[in-house]
């Protein structure tokens, strides 16, 4: 009990790990230690695999409709979180140390134990869809080595530094771009095919679900608004940063998102 009571003294002051005390740990702007984990996070594996399946079912104005309704509970809490870091001083911790300052501990820990959990099953989540992906462009590929060849990738590369997992953003950002520009371009039909076009369909009919199994499984591609928010302890200026870096890529990732389903009218997907 004393153990735990002197960790909350140190969350509530906002105290830093001591490498970051002596000047060790590596310190991050908004930029690489918020926009970039927040933004890439949210542009995940729910967005590519599933929007297609969302417009088949629900809809353009449908699709829509669990879009706008989804970043609307996000941008309610990303309101809540900037509003609280600006007044706090934040240290390590992420969301632990921000609710725990602001509710208390236990309302603190009750939160995040889940979220811990749910976190750390998103990992497997991730790397399930990664191999989604990776066998459709190569089927032949046992899945069982793709999924453990990537799993041991995201294991050295966490047990690395938090720096090397910092500079593997980059090219990840790259990727994702290249990947958003290459699906605007496969909109367009080929020259001398004319393609197949759809007729809109303004509402879908719901063969795989109502409107809320839809959206349940369409939210996880906006969450990630605390990726960012979880560095606090690596970030030179947590409570500059984590405001700004925090709003830019929701923006940024909402209007892809938001234009996403145009483009899912090419190639809908109501089977799951």
């Amino acid at each position: 009990m004393q153990r735990i009571n002197s960790l909350f003294q140190r969350v509530k002051r906002g105290s830093n790990p001591p490498e970051a005390r002596n000047g060790a740990a590596t310190k991050f702007g908004t930029f690489d230690g918020v926009f970039l984990p927040t933004l890439l996070t949210i542009l995940g594996a729910v967005m590519y695999l599933r929007t297609g399946w969302v417009v088949g079912n629900a809809g353009l104005l449908g699709a829509w409709a669990i879009i706008l309704l989804a970043n609307l509970i996000t941008f309610c809490t990303g309101l809540s979180i900037s509003t609280v870091a600006t007044n706090i001083r934040v240290g390590a911790g992420g969301s632990f140390s921000i609710i725990s300052q602001s509710l208390g501990l236990e309302v603190g820990g009750s939160v995040n134990v889940p979220f811990y959990l749910a976190q750390s099953i998103s990992v497997a989540f991730y790397i399930f869809a990664f191999s989604e992906g990776w066998l459709s462009v190569f089927p032949t590929h046992p899945e069982l080595v793709v999924l453990l060849v990537i799993f041991s990738i995201c294991c050295l590369v966490a047990f690395a530094s938090v720096g090397l997992a910092a500079r593997i953003r980059y090219p990840i950002l790259l990727i994702v771009l290249f990947s958003l520009f290459s699906i605007l371009l496969g909109v367009f039909p080929r020259f001398g095919d004319p393609g197949a076009v759809y007729t809109p369909q303004p509402i879908g009919s719901f063969e795989s679900g109502n409107f809320w199994v839809i959206f349940a499984v369409f939210f996880p591609a906006v969450t990630g608004v605390l990726a960012g928010v979880n560095l606090s302890g690596t970030l030179a200026t947590p409570r500059r940063s984590i405001p700004r870096g925090r709003w830019r890529p929701s923006w940024s990732a909402f209007s892809s998102i938001w234009a996403w389903p145009i483009g899912a009218l090419w190639w809908p997907h109501r089977k799951s």
